[in-house]
């Protein structure tokens, strides 16, 4: 039984079988601490997270709380939390409360962050090993991962992007999409291509893994070996047929029996989890039992092979390129790591940010994500019926939010995710704040969204690989976006390092608002919701984009030094 005043229940938690509390009875406060216990719980739900006994929510390490004493303790301060304070979080672990006021955010977070010269992997660790540090990826340390789906439309973006570049059609019919990795972010990636129409081949080495997929409908076919996986594929693409392929396998065991088969992809990408060598990848010749005994016993071994094998594996994917694949990186910072271990052309084909994203980038567009509190499907059926009413002349939103009803089973808290642009996401926010005023929607939602967005992220391999002005690597522009957040009157705002590609190369922020009905709670959704995705315009603009200075022309933006007139 979940209770304000008996705690008990938190000393009581089964790691193994979270899920969040549901409903309007809180164990709060007050509704915005009651939403980041949930959320909270809700990142370490087992229908969602990768290892909740080891507090481990996606991309191999990323973690929702240093150990289990600091998930409990977070839960109490949360319980016990007043309307005008602020509750710190320090790599996963309550380091303090102060005293603020109501439009504060409840909960600010800081996960990752080092001194640049220290920001390495080996300085993470030794810190992570001392019991100072967590890695917390993206959503994980910032409490608003929602399972694969949270990725999936930005892969569907991706794909159906790369569908009208290349194919100058809508989807990727009659397509073979290959890849590797079937994890918390990489298994969005075949119901992401069935939902553009393609045929997919993914490889993955964990056998669980690749078994979840199946088990929640994101992947549909496992084969029985490498060739009978790309037979599968060829047979179905040749259909037009949109199905899904998985085999248990080493990525680079795939490419290299593509190149001997002289089967070629339409397109080919990666989301292994090469952002860490160590606890992430998995380097070829051993299977997940080795390659995990090995992890525990000679890391440096081990990382070793990892890099060695990342570079076997760019190089593949070159060799497929040159065959007519269209290739991208996925974000995972595998070209980056090859490149480090002395590859000198690691980085022939693009990322996906420059070669499909950046336009949508630059009008303020990105991952609007949205959770039902009440644990009730209805109520994001409710929400995405009102979408598609409040938007019905964008028809790539109409036909996701068609598809994703059709594909997407929901994963612990019922939830859903769309692209929305500046200009858009204010109003999303406010009219599902009236839905909870007039008892449409049965209680309170979050709206969030991924660090992956127009304006919150310096990721010089991933979101601002090759900007226009070379302004990869500055990263004020997420500091900017978590003041921003902070002084808007987000319910939690976080600041990580690392997220997606590993320590060192990305800097990146967060929020999450509550919508509870309250003209308070309109109040802080205009401001947030109008000033996140602005950030996303201005820095585009700044970076001397055409499309962002067109836009906010458009939407009548100021920009200092700049003329939009």
């Amino acid at each position: 039984m979940y209770t304000c005043e008996n705690m008990d229940w938190i000393d009581a938690l089964d790691l193994a079988n979270l899920q969040s509390p549901t409903g309007t009875t809180l164990h709060s406060k007050g509704w915005q601490q009651e939403a980041a216990l949930r959320m909270l719980l809700n990142n370490l739900d087992h229908r969602v997270a990768e290892d909740p006994k080891q507090l481990i929510v996606y991309g191999g390490t990323g973690k929702a709380a240093r150990t289990p004493a600091c998930l409990k303790q977070i839960l109490k301060e949360l319980c016990n939390l007043e309307e005008n304070q602020t509750l710190l979080i320090q790599s996963g672990k309550p380091v303090g409360i102060i005293n603020t006021h109501k439009d504060a955010p409840r909960v600010m977070i800081a996960n990752s962050n080092l001194v640049p010269k220290w920001a390495t992997w080996e300085h993470f660790h030794t810190l992570d090993q001392k019991g100072l540090m967590m890695y917390g990826q993206m959503t994980a340390g910032s409490w608003i991962y929602i399972g694969s789906q949270g990725i999936i439309q930005g892969t569907y973006e991706t794909f159906a992007s790369a569908a009208k570049i290349h194919y100058n059609q809508a989807d990727l019919s009659g397509k073979l999409v290959v890849t590797a990795g079937l994890g918390g972010m990489g298994g969005a990636q075949p119901l992401a291509a069935k939902i553009c129409k393609a045929t997919s081949l993914t490889a993955e080495v964990d056998p669980a893994r690749l078994q979840r997929r199946l088990d929640d409908r994101y992947l549909d076919i496992k084969a029985n070996n490498i060739d009978h996986a790309i037979d599968l594929a060829l047979e179905k693409k040749n259909n037009a047929d949109n199905s899904s392929i998985g085999v248990v396998c080493n990525a680079t065991d795939l490419l290299t029996r593509l190149l001997e088969r002289n089967v070629t992809p339409d397109l080919l990408t990666d989301q292994t989890s090469a952002h860490d060598p160590v606890d992430g990848y998995v380097p070829e010749g051993m299977d997940i039992e080795a390659a995990r005994n090995l992890r525990k016993h000679d890391p440096q071994t081990y990382r070793q092979k990892s890099l060695d094998t990342m570079v076997h594996h760019v190089t593949l994917m070159n060799q497929l390129m040159e065959r007519g694949a269209h290739t991208f990186d996925y974000g995972n910072n595998l070209r980056g790591f090859a490149q480090e271990h002395g590859m000198k052309n690691a980085f022939a084909f693009e990322g996906f940010v420059p070669a499909y994203i950046r336009p949508l980038f630059c009008e303020g567009s990105g991952p609007f994500r949205f959770a039902a509190l009440s644990g009730d499907p209805k109520d994001i059926e409710k929400c995405d019926q009102a979408l598609l009413a409040l938007f019905p002349n964008d028809h790539k939103l109409q036909n996701w939010l068609t598809a994703a009803k059709e594909h997407i089973p929901f994963q612990g808290l019922p939830s859903r995710i769309c692209w929305l642009r500046y200009g858009e996401r204010h109003r999303a926010g406010v009219k599902f704040n009236e839905m909870v005023a007039d008892g449409t929607l049965s209680a309170p939602i979050v709206i969030g969204r991924d660090h992956l967005d127009c304006g919150s992220v310096a990721s010089p391999n991933r979101e601002t690989e090759s900007m226009k002005d070379g302004s990869d690597a500055v990263s004020d522009w997420p500091l900017l976006n978590l003041m921003s957040a902070t002084a808007s009157g987000a319910t939690w705002v976080s600041f990580h390092h690392g997220g997606g590609v590993g320590m060192g190369y990305s800097q990146h922020a967060g929020l999450v608002i509550l919508v509870d009905g309250s003209n308070d709670a309109r109040t802080r959704i205009e401001r947030v919701l109008h000033n996140d995705p602005l950030l996303g315009v201005l820095r585009h603009c700044d970076a001397g984009y055409e499309e962002a200075m067109r836009y906010a022309k458009e939407h009548h933006v100021h920009i200092p030094m700049k003329s939009t007139a």
